[in-house]
């Protein structure tokens, strides 16, 4: 049975009304419940795409595993099986459209539109890869949008019958054919390399980059130079196309479009996150915190241990900043400057912050942090960030190097240095509760500014002051945000000789 079944059509008991959309993997059906006073979504999968004992135990597995997931982002899945020779799946009836069918009609989609879309999508995908699923097909045909009278379109995730279990090996069939759409296919998708959640976070990224423009990010002309394209190409920059567009959203889109799957976001959440706030839209708390790997690492199963607590070192800069958990906390976090300024720029070994990482190794538990300032911190600990600082995990209070795999349990740290042109030191704290961070004055430093600042990318404040230490006066900026998807964040920058003088040369462009 190939041809399109006529309304009327008993199959699998359910009563063909009409066609939804039919598409590589099938096509979708309203049908009438044999037995509910409901309408349900069938798919058919093509009569091919059941060829081989392999791909219908998995689908059939894949299908049931699916319908255990309970939440408001995704389609539910009722039922499948398989009838006459092809493979079905029975869904929730979503009364919408699709985001492609958006597309065609509207494009490209104003970005708080496309935020909303892409933040609510992410919901459903962490919350599928938390329970150890990937989706492997996430293009805007699979995000369906329901109107809701009065408010934003309920947004969900479709398709996950055709999914993979995380773990599964990698996206070829055995026939080498890859199930997958290639305009929106991680290269991981297209090699034998395996799987797993950040191939949805990259084709989430593609998604993201054509509801922005109107383009897909790699037009060509061939399957081949689609393919060679995700391999190998740069990817583009949104504001190309469209001008108007803030900076801040190329580096979200190249992060997210990264080729190893190491320098991407840890999440779909946290990739949301920061489109949110490259447009200074405010995204849920519950969008940073992210979704672990797919499956968990065992290192999640571990206790976690609090960073040792010691008294703040003597005649050093401080800042002072105020967790509010209902009440305001003051929390008084020394800067160790006054040794780490007298060493050598070019002595490796003398700068607690330089990464001794190995190749592949990512933030682990501190990627919350990277996730939230995307333009300033490196993706990974062993490449570099905005002006090439170099950046490592770092004990609250120890100066010692941190267990990647183990969260403190008030503020991470991640200490970075820079070439002294202006940059020596950047001392990144976040509150690892997502509480928001007040920035208060330093007593002793002599206070050239302290203003609100407000760009596309986003709002906060903005300090600038000279202290003096043991070496001579250094010029320190502390930055802090007003947006929900990094308010728990606080960034000191150290250098020059006046406050003055490191606001003049780097806070113009803080990538931020």
């Amino acid at each position: 049975m190939t041809e399109t079944l006529p309304p009327g059509t008993v199959f699998a008991g359910y009563r063909i009304e009409r066609v939804l959309g039919t598409g590589g993997m099938g096509t979708v059906y309203v049908a009438a419940h044999p037995r509910l006073p409901r309408r349900d979504a069938i798919k058919v999968l093509p009569e091919n795409a059941g060829a081989g004992e392999e791909f219908r135990a998995r689908f059939l597995r894949e299908a049931e595993l699916t319908a255990r997931l309970d939440h408001p982002n995704i389609v539910a899945v009722h039922d499948r099986g398989e009838h006459e020779g092809q493979l079905w799946i029975a869904m929730e009836f979503v009364a919408g459209t699709d985001v492609a069918a958006l597309l065609r009609h509207e494009s490209p989609i104003p970005p708080p539109r496309a935020v909303h879309i892409v933040t609510e999508a992410a919901r459903g995908l962490d919350e599928a890869h938390r329970h150890g699923l990937l989706h492997r097909d996430v293009k805007p045909a699979n995000i369906l949008l329901e109107p809701v009278e009065d408010a934003p379109d309920r947004v969900l995730v479709a398709d996950f019958g055709i999914a993979r279990a995380a773990g599964d090996g990698t996206a070829l069939t055995a026939v080498g054919t890859v199930v997958a759409t290639l305009a929106y296919a991680a290269p991981e998708l297209l090699t034998e390399q395996r799987v797993d959640h950040r191939a949805d976070v990259y084709a989430l990224g593609c998604t993201l980059f054509e509801l922005l423009t109107g383009t897909k990010p790699f037009p060509r002309d061939s399957v081949v130079a689609v393919m060679q394209a995700h391999l190998m190409a740069v990817p583009p920059r949104a504001t190309a196309l469209r001008p108007e567009l803030p900076p801040a959203i190329d580096a979200v889109l190249a992060r997210a479009l990264a080729k190893n799957p190491d320098e991407r976001y840890s999440s779909c959440g946290a990739l949301a996150a920061a489109a949110a706030g490259a447009f200074g839209v405010a995204a849920d708390h519950t969008v940073v915190a992210g979704a672990p790997p797919a499956p968990p690492p065992p290192s999640t199963d571990r206790p976690l241990v609090p960073a040792p607590k010691q008294p703040p070192q003597q005649q050093t800069p401080r800042l002072r900043y105020a967790a509010m958990a209902g009440a305001v906390i003051m929390l008084v976090l020394a800067l160790a400057v006054a040794v780490a300024l007298v060493r050598d720029p070019d002595d490796s070994t003398a700068s607690p912050a330089t990464p001794t990482s190995s190749a592949g190794v990512t933030w682990g538990r501190y990627a919350f942090i990277a996730d939230a300032l995307p333009g300033l911190l490196p993706a990974t600990p062993t490449r570099t960030g905005h002006q090439g600082i170099r950046c490592a995990a770092m004990g609250l209070n120890t100066g010692a190097a941190a267990d990647l795999n183990l969260m403190p349990d008030e503020v991470a740290r991640i200490t970075c240095t820079g070439n002294n042109n202006p940059i020596r030191d950047v001392d990144v704290r976040c509150s690892t509760n997502r509480h928001p961070f007040i920035l208060v004055n330093e007593p002793g430093a002599v206070v050239l500014g302290d203003q609100k600042w407000e760009r596309a990318t986003g709002r906060g404040r903005v300090t600038w002051s000279t202290m003096t230490v043991s070496t001579g006066d250094l010029g320190l900026v502390g930055v802090g945000f007003d947006e929900p998807s990094r308010n728990f964040c606080m960034v000191v920058v150290i250098g020059a000789t006046t406050g003055q003088e490191l606001y003049d040369r780097w806070w113009p462009d803080a990538p931020f």
